[in-house]
């Protein structure tokens, strides 16, 4: 029993970064209806970026996260200005071609810039770890956590609370009425896939705290972003988390009863389940 309440602390502390993982590439799906094939790689790309300001200029990881989201949003706020704006109502097939090109250059530029080898950022206090009655909780992983659900629940207030953020849900619903009350969707486009590739950066930076990272850690991710969202649903950023806690749990309990080596099946298998039953997602609206 003891093992198994610390499987689930770990689970949901996982879940939890895998939420914030998924929410660049719901926010962007959700809006611009764009697969976002080279959101893996926005994702390894912050986890560099943070991995630099701690190494070369000292920032500790979590304080750096900020600096790593500006970085961020400004290469996605250009890449959908210059690239992606052209394809932004293309067929659904021409939008995965670019943006599997885009995945492909990103990971060997950074092959070429930082090499192959794996990088881990390690803060002094990496190895301190929290004991609550039989259960250790490690202080970087629940820091991780903390931003991370910190990080979704803001994107949740920003899209309710401010003018931007009924703007982009606006545009998400109805493009025609939205251009009727002003919204000029060409930088309203290029604003979203900037936000959603700033929290892929801020993302990257937290998960290059609890593992490692290297040039092709992308694509993997890429898919487990992909049934995070499909899990939790699209229409809601809260669904993301859910779906992020569900997935972190599921691939915890797996990997104590089955074994680590079958933590995607179960996590690809549940997917499917969940497209068979409920393909608008856990919180996601019924027709």
């Amino acid at each position: 029993m003891d093992l198994l309440v610390q499987i689930l602390v770990n689970g949901i502390l996982l879940g939890g970064l895998y939420a914030v993982m998924a929410l660049g590439l719901a926010l962007v799906w959700g809006v611009l209806n764009i697969v976002n094939l080279a959101h893996g790689a926005f994702i390894m790309l912050g986890g560099y970026v943070s991995w630099f300001l701690f190494i070369y200029l000292g920032i500790d990881p979590f304080l750096g996260l900020p600096i790593t989201a500006v970085v961020m949003f400004i290469l996605g706020y250009a890449l959908q200005r210059g690239i992606l704006n052209l394809i932004v109502r293309a067929p659904m097939f021409n939008t995965l071609l670019i943006t599997f090109g885009l995945e492909v250059v990103l990971t060997y530029l950074a092959q070429l810039v930082f090499t192959a080898d794996f990088r881990a950022i390690n803060p002094s206090y990496a190895g301190n770890s929290l004991t609550l009655g039989f259960v250790t909780i490690p202080v970087v992983r629940l820091a991780a956590f903390v931003v991370a659900l910190a990080l979704t629940v803001g994107m949740w207030l920003f899209l309710l609370h401010t003018r931007l953020g009924r703007a982009i849900r606006a545009t998400a619903q109805n493009l025609v009425a939205a251009r009727l009350y002003g919204v000029e969707p060409r930088h309203l486009y290029a604003m979203t896939f900037g936000l959603g590739i700033a929290l892929a950066g801020a993302a990257g930076g937290l998960y290059g705290t609890v593992s490692q990272i290297n040039p092709y850690i992308g694509a993997p991710l890429t898919a487990k972003c992909f049934a995070i969202a499909i899990i939790g649903g699209l229409e809601n950023p809260l669904g993301v988390i859910v779906g992020g806690l569900f997935l972190g749990i599921i691939e915890s309990l797996t990997a104590l009863y089955i074994g680590p080596t079958f933590s995607d099946v179960a996590s690809f298998g549940i997917l499917v389940l969940v497209l068979i039953i409920r393909p608008s997602g856990l919180l996601g609206r019924t027709t």
